[in-house]
């Protein structure tokens, strides 16, 4: 963790997101998440802030973990929709509210739904955005309609801030109004992940698509059997890990390996 925090810090990205889907948060023990939220802590040092997600299938666990995770130090929760059974919108916020009340820090709503099979409605969102503890949201849909409501949220509370978790989207959601984004490559390619954001944000649409074309180049470390073995496979090449998904995963096979380093050095 600490040799991952340097390395993403030290590229430039603002703030640490643990425990969500390439953090592999729903798949860890208790104690897991415990360590991995305190070792963040620890190596971050106060240069950025964590944010601990609390991805779990139902208000109860995710109330608790909350809890444990502000007990290790970290700056704020993500929450997303709670999952196996299907809930309504005032469902979605009963399980938001819930969850910030626990923990006692600010949120991050997360939309996911292709692991909790369901959609932070627009409307849900705008209505827990009136919370100020609700900082803002990060949505890995890739549906870019979608996106573009969450952003109209923005125009009732300018300081939502609206992220991109779709790395084929990242330049087109910022010059179209996106704050920023939280992209898995950056756990390899951080630099390229912030210079990206940075050209859009100056409103440098040439620069910031060259740079999407690199990213986009780059995600197809994902195509290399399952996607969370083989990014944690390039981390490891990357002398961060070791490569390990958690059970039931199994590690990269030797062929993925070999197009992962191949990716590596075309695209980092």
């Amino acid at each position: 963790m600490a040799a991952l925090v340097e390395h993403v810090v030290g590229g430039g990205c603002t703030g640490l997101f643990v425990l969500g889907g390439c953090g592999e948060g729903a798949w860890l023990t208790t104690g897991q998440r415990d360590g991995i939220v305190r070792a963040a802590v620890k190596a971050a040092a106060g240069r950025v802030p964590v944010l601990a997600a609390v991805m779990l299938p139902s208000t109860g666990p995710a109330t608790e973990a909350a809890r444990r995770a502000r007990a290790e130090g970290a700056d704020a929760v993500v929450v997303g929709s709670p999952y196996y059974f299907a809930v309504d919108g005032g469902g979605h916020r009963r399980h938001v509210e819930a969850v910030l009340e626990a923990a006692g820090l600010p949120g991050l709503l997360y939309n996911i739904p292709q692991c909790t099979h369901a959609i932070l409605a627009a409307d849900t969102v705008a209505a827990l955005a009136r919370d100020s503890r609700v900082l803002g949201m990060k949505d890995s849909a890739g549906d870019f309609l979608t996106f573009q409501r969450y952003l109209a949220v923005k125009r009732e509370r300018p300081d939502f801030r609206v992220l991109q978790g779709q790395e084929s989207l990242l330049a087109s959601s910022v010059l179209h109004g996106g704050d920023g984004a939280v992209p898995g490559v950056a756990n390899i390619a951080p630099r390229l992940c912030v210079d990206l954001v940075r050209a859009a944000h100056a409103g440098d649409s040439a620069r910031a698509t060259q740079l999407q074309e690199q990213v986009t180049g780059l995600t197809r470390v994902y195509e290399q059997g399952h996607w969370l073995p083989a990014l944690k496979h390039a981390c490891a090449k990357l002398g961060i890990g070791n490569g390990r998904p958690a059970p039931p995963l199994e590690p990269a096979e030797p062929a993925a390996r070999a197009a992962i380093a191949d990716l590596l050095a075309r695209h980092t």
